[in-house]
């Protein structure tokens, strides 16, 4: 027997039932989110050309993606992001449409994970790109379809709130070379503060190695932003502050408490955004279940002067942590045959039954006795016979 030929690659798995329906129920309500903000759907080809990836902008190294060849020699990519494919649709084939374009997608991305991380290779996503548009309206509607999101498949969620500008400003200042600031990036983005602050101690002390310091501390609601201006004398970075305390003033008529929170740490790829950055959690669930923000750099790869905002939500963890196992696929009624003769019209009154509104299962078994134990077995309590 080949050795691979009963498992599946590492970082993938296989969908079951119940895990079938509740990844079905959570993109349902998700879409109907979506449609009621008239964002449209679009699907992009699950192989792309590598040089898509390639751009200093994607935030996606060489080693995290999937590679093969086309006929031509020429290097193939299988999907790692959906945002880049959709700038790449919008910049031609969608170039003459009238801006700003709502679009969403629901399509697998692929990651090529170390071993043993216990990180998923096969990622289902959901998403949106308002591209287009720029500024608070934008920015806010982006935040708020996300939200809703969120709140259409879990009760217990948090959306966190930062701006990549203000991280930014900060490395700019900062008297070090780009090595040391990528680690640093890097310890930030992965919450590794003992790690930050060694290196941060190796520095000449400066005003803004002490803000690099304290700014993944500053998490929290109102009071982040009186904190953060008492050690932060950048103009850009204050300008950035400036423009989340207005965000989150009108994030706040929502009356959502505590699931809104300010991030001033929230670091994620730096080269990608260049505005608002946001993740989503649910309870139970210790990585961001969402990601998006602000990047209309990316457009300046497609020469093609843009702005665009969006966000992602992996719906494989959002439908195991959400628990939506409830909805039973267990037939209410089991309908058999009993002879040859009578099977069209067994088949026609389950479909009757289903027409009316009964979960009802024609059964292909020949022999009644089988047939009753499968309903027993299955928990179908109710057996009808169609013929003598």
């Amino acid at each position: 027997m080949k050795k691979n030929l009963k498992i599946t690659p590492e970082g993938t798995k296989d969908y079951l039932f119940k895990e079938c329906t509740a990844v079905d129920y959570v993109c349902k309500k998700i879409q109907n989110v979506f449609d009621n903000h008239q964002f449209h759907r679009v699907i992009t080809p699950a192989l792309e050309y590598y040089d898509l990836f390639s751009t200093d902008l994607s935030g996606i190294s060489p080693e995290s993606m999937f590679k093969t060849t086309d006929n031509n020699g020429r290097l193939i990519a299988v999907r790692p992001d959906s945002t880049l494919p959709i700038a790449r649709l919008v910049s031609t084939r969608m170039q003459n449409e009238v801006l700003p374009v709502r679009l969403y997608y629901n399509q697998a991305v692929y990651r090529n994970n170390p071993s043993f991380t216990g990180r998923s290779n096969e990622i289902m996503q959901m998403g949106i790109e308002l591209i287009g548009s720029r500024g608070k309206r934008a920015d806010l509607e982006v935040i708020t379809t996300a939200i809703q999101s969120m709140q259409a498949v879990s009760d217990d969620f948090r959306i966190e709130v930062g701006h990549s500008m203000l991280f930014n400003t900060l490395l700019d200042s900062l008297d070090a070379d780009d090595e040391i600031k990528e680690h640093i990036r890097i310890y930030i983005e992965n919450k590794n503060y003992s790690a930050l602050n060694d290196i941060l101690d190796k520095l000449k002390p400066s005003d803004t190695v002490t803000a690099i310091r304290t700014v993944p501390s500053l998490f929290g609601g109102e009071e982040v932003f009186e904190r953060a201006e008492k050690i932060i004398n950048n103009k850009k970075a204050l300008d950035a502050i400036e423009y989340l305390k207005s965000l989150y003033k009108d994030l706040s008529t929502l009356d959502l408490g505590d699931k809104i929170i300010i991030d001033l740490g929230l670091v994620q790829h730096n080269d990608y955004y260049s505005g608002i950055v946001f993740t989503g959690y649910v309870l139970g669930y210790g990585d961001a279940i969402l990601s998006g923000g602000r990047y209309d750099k990316i457009f300046d790869e497609f020469n093609c002067s843009i702005g665009a905002s969006g966000f992602a939500i992996n719906i494989n963890h959002l439908a195991e942590q959400a628990r939506y196992y409830s909805k039973s696929n267990i037939p209410e009624v089991l309908v058999f045959a009993k002879n040859d003769c009578d099977i069209m019209k067994a088949i026609k009154y389950t479909s009757k039954l289903v027409e009316q509104g009964t979960k009802a299962q024609f059964s292909d078994l020949f022999d009644e006795d089988e047939a009753r134990k499968f309903a027993e077995k299955l928990g179908i309590k109710k057996f009808e016979i169609i013929g003598d």
